[in-house]
């Protein structure tokens, strides 16, 4: 059974290969996913790497977290389970930017 991996604390400049090579040293490595931000495509920092097993996953948790890649100290933990959000707002405006129509005085 396969192990999911965070990957926090990555560099901007840290890849999908820097991560394949890293933790290919501690076994089989299924997946490499970076998250990128979807505007800009730049990395938002961390990412998610899935291991073949319980053990190799267990193995690149001692082997890599708090280790130094491209300048930065890795934290690595087994992921959780994604949580459920509900359904974004416009951050509590209504999407006018605060202002009420029956009551501006613009």
């Amino acid at each position: 059974m396969s192990m999911k991996l965070y990957v926090g604390n990555l560099s901007f400049q840290t890849t999908h290969d820097d991560l394949q090579q890293l933790f290919a040293q501690a076994g089989t490595v299924e997946s490499v996913n970076v998250i990128e931000d979807r505007e800009t495509g730049r990395s938002r920092g961390f990412g998610f790497v899935e291991m073949a097993s319980k053990e190799e996953g267990q193995s690149a948790i001692e082997q890599f977290n708090g280790k130094e890649l491209n300048g930065r100290n890795l934290n690595v933990n087994e992921a959780r389970p994604r949580e459920e959000r509900g359904p974004r707002s416009g951050g509590g405006r209504g999407g006018f930017g605060g202002r009420n129509d029956r009551t501006s005085r613009w």
